[in-house]
């Protein structure tokens, strides 16, 4: 374990790496921290950013709380969307569609949640597509949103949840131009050395490429997937979960805008991966996320562009990943954020959030005081926690599935998956029932219920159903369903909410 750093309180951060990752750490650092610490973001125009994580989860909307961003502003900077959730297409089986909507579903009745009654209702051949249940997915089949309204508190619109696609550079652009009004340094250049000093191993200062040099008490290493500074510099490895998570890499390409505009992100799953389509204002966000050893790149790339719904507007880009992470995301006095620190594919909107995370993380455990083996040790058991958690999550969609028409689908759907994914599975399938394992886990239940059985998991309801009266149960479906359905026709259209409050 590293030994507490001697040296006097830290005084400056030094960033390494604009992009998302860079400017959402010097933004919202600058602001949190009051101005007691100098910091300054290094980054080189000639090295280009991944800027295709355009979809988010809800948690965005604390992380722009934070950091004082109005929201209207942000959206029309960014040309930017609302996401009530994400559509799943051919997952569970070829033809399927689901949505994994934010929010609650429906509501209890007594101790019992709703999802268990429609299980029975199910069985019996009585009920409604799922996404009659719940406010978020009904609204995105319908192509309607409104902001969440606390004033009804008995209503299903006081729970509605959402977050946001945006175009990634321009976020990024609207973050830098926060950051330097609040005093962040920007220095541009290439870093062609990183050199550690020899009495405790403490990185001291990065050089770049015209012969600079440039120092800092903290570095925070958002050079994506170079890993420039955790991996070069500080030798610390990278644990692999290929075995699971088979994509490893992705095509991404831009294509004109076509109305409706859908408040949900759609997920469309192909021979050996999965297509993104993510709205924006000004265009449409599309990739092809896929497993290599399954497919070719060029046959990657056509399936891509045949199943874009309007003409691609610009080259599609490939890249390369490796789905893990570092086995340490805090090393002496370097934290990495953002692909530095490790890759999960986007099908769950998770990049930007592990971004955000980190950064809340490093804000709770600051080194104010110097570096401490108590605060680095539980910076990267908290971070490990998360990523493995956010991993179950994304495998249980390969693993639960009935498709079994192409080798890819093959592997995924009889692999061996986590013990800690295997015994949950275990629980939903024998009961529906499913608890938190820890207050830090990102995807709550109805994430999880949404997805299970979206993804034609065989699962029977809580015994405890059975209590009430069959007329009383079969009532409370139905109201549930009549209020949503009431509450979703009420609300204006995604683009008229977009051309009345925050048109780019």
């Amino acid at each position: 374990m590293t030994a507490a750093h001697p040296n006097p309180p830290l005084k400056t951060v030094t960033i390494v790496g604009g992009g998302t990752a860079g400017w959402m750490t010097a933004a919202l650092l600058s602001r949190l921290l009051l101005g007691a610490y100098t910091i300054r973001l290094i980054e080189s125009a000639e090295i280009g950013t991944i800027g295709v994580g355009e979809a988010t989860i809800p948690a965005i909307r604390t992380f722009n709380g934070f950091a004082g961003i109005d929201e209207f502003e942000f959206v029309r900077a960014t040309q930017a969307t609302f996401k009530l959730g994400i559509e799943f297409r051919n997952w569970g089986g070829v033809g399927d569609s689901y949505i994994h909507g934010f929010g609650k579903i429906g509501q209890d009745l007594y101790w019992l949640h709703c999802h268990q009654f429609w299980l029975k209702a199910r069985a019996a051949g009585d009920a409604r597509p799922f996404d009659h249940y719940s406010l978020n997915t009904l609204a995105a089949r319908m192509n309607r949103f409104a902001l969440p309204d606390p004033a009804h508190p008995h209503s299903p619109i006081a729970d509605l949840d959402y977050a946001y696609h945006f175009d990634a550079a321009l976020y990024a652009a609207f973050l830098r131009r926060r950051a330097e009004a609040a005093g962040v340094e920007r220095i541009e250049g290439r870093i062609v050395a990183a050199n550690r000093r020899g009495q405790d191993g403490f990185l001291d200062h990065v050089v770049l490429a015209d012969g600079r040099t440039v120092d800092g008490d903290l570095f925070v290493d958002c050079s994506g997937m170079r890993g420039l500074l955790i991996g070069d510099a500080m030798g610390v490895g990278y644990e692999d979960w290929d075995r699971w998570l088979l994509c490893d890499r992705a095509i991404a390409v831009p294509s004109a805008r076509q109305g409706p505009l859908t408040p949900y992100t759609r997920s469309i799953a192909h021979d050996a991966g999965w297509q993104w389509r993510i709205p924006l204002q000004h265009r449409t966000g599309n990739g092809h996320v896929y497993a290599s050893r399954f497919v070719s790149d060029e046959a990657a790339a056509r399936t891509l562009l045949a199943h874009l719904d309007t003409p691609a507007i610009g080259d599609p880009r490939p890249m390369r990943f490796r789905p893990g992470k570092r086995l340490r995301a805090w090393e002496k006095n370097v934290v990495a954020l953002g692909l530095a620190g490790g890759f999960l594919e986007p099908l769950e909107s998770t990049s930007i959030h592990l971004i955000q995370t980190g950064i809340l993380r490093l804000l709770a455990l600051f080194p104010g005081r110097g570096f401490h083996p108590a605060d680095i040790a539980e910076y990267n058991r908290q971070t490990d926690f998360e990523y493995r958690d956010v991993r179950d999550f994304i495998i249980a969609h390969y693993k639960v599935t009935e498709r079994e028409d192409t080798p890819f689908w093959r592997y995924v759907k009889h692999m061996e998956v986590p013990d800690s994914l295997t015994e949950r599975l275990a629980l939903f399938a024998a009961s529906a029932r499913f608890f938190l394992h820890g207050s830090a886990e990102l995807f709550r239940e109805e994430s999880w219920v949404q997805v299970l059985l979206g993804q034609r998991l065989h699962a029977t309801y809580d015994p405890m159903v059975d209590m009430v009266p069959a007329e009383q149960a079969t009532a409370f479906l139905h109201d549930v369903e009549e209020v949503i359905g009431e509450v979703a026709a009420g609300m204006p259209t995604h683009e008229a909410f977009i051309a009345r409050h925050c048109q780019a």
